[in-house]
């Protein structure tokens, strides 16, 4: 299968299960009818384009034995196990809007690494320690994207709830505490799991990357959000933050999250044409 075609199978069924759930849920007659689950058959899709989306990763990143990765393969990389962790989570909890927003974006990121093809080379990629940290960084980043979307919805919800009406889309979201509590369930799971991964790029930044660790513009990003996510558990246990308030920090940790994971990529591969 060409190169092109690897991307092209995915963002193609992402977009029409964008489509599909668009036309059958919420637009024109289908707003006047109670909102369904997901159908088996449209979940079968979901992981049919998730499969081709993987096979797609596993090629760019991978390509003649060595590790690649850019900004464009982070986007694609971080949306993969978002809607990953969303197909699982679909089994056990209803959050019908979460497609809505994933399903687009996927669709366009997937496309990304065949239009700006990756020229950085991972150094250490063989090394397990390597991979822990890796895997560890990618389920943290993938966790605040899910928990992003999250917070969007609620924001929506929240706004149309002040006003009175209800789409069908949002009424079949669960009630705000129980979407709260999810939401925070996902901000400390994802949060632990980048609290890893900053102490292991600290403490074993030799052995794990070759070289002891400097401060670069990324690393600072990192940081500061981790300690705005910090700062908005500590809020939340201590004074009882919650709705408008937790969904700015959310989002705003989520934005410098992503200027220093995606950010920076775009920044040398696009912008400056190095590797990092």
């Amino acid at each position: 299968m060409s190169g092109i075609l690897l991307h092209l199978i995915p963002s193609a069924l992402y977009g029409g299960l964008a489509v599909w759930l668009w036309r059958s849920r919420w637009q024109g007659a289908a707003l006047s009818r109670p909102a369904t689950a997901i159908h088996p058959l449209e979940r079968g899709g979901v992981l049919l384009a998730l499969l081709f989306h993987a096979v797609s990763l596993r090629e760019g990143i991978f390509p003649g034995g060595v590790m690649h990765f850019g900004f464009a393969t982070a986007l694609s990389a971080m949306f993969w196990l978002a809607l990953a962790l969303y197909w699982v989570e679909s089994f056990y909890i209803r959050i019908d809007g979460l497609p809505l927003l994933g399903l687009p974006a996927a669709s366009i990121c997937v496309l990304l690494p065949a239009l700006v093809p990756e020229e950085h080379v991972i150094a250490n990629a063989a090394n397990p320690a390597f991979r822990i940290h890796f895997l560890m960084a990618m389920l943290a980043y993938s966790l605040f994207t899910i928990a992003a979307m999250h917070a969007l919805l609620m924001t929506a919800l929240e706004k149309h709830l002040h006003k009175g009406h209800l789409s069908p889309l949002l009424a079949s979201l669960p009630p705000l505490m129980t979407m709260e509590r999810l939401l925070f369930r996902l901000i400390h799971v994802a949060f632990l799991l980048l609290t890893l991964t900053l102490l292991s790029g600290v403490f074993f930044s030799e052995e794990l990357f070759g070289k002891p660790l400097t401060f670069s513009h990324k690393v600072l990003f990192a940081f500061i959000s981790w300690f705005t996510f910090g700062a908005l558990l500590v809020g939340r246990h201590f004074r009882g933050w919650r709705g408008k308030t937790a969904l700015r920090w959310t989002l705003a940790g989520f934005g410098i999250l992503l200027l220093a994971y995606v950010g920076s990529y775009f920044v040398l591969d696009v912008l400056l044409h190095r590797a990092n």
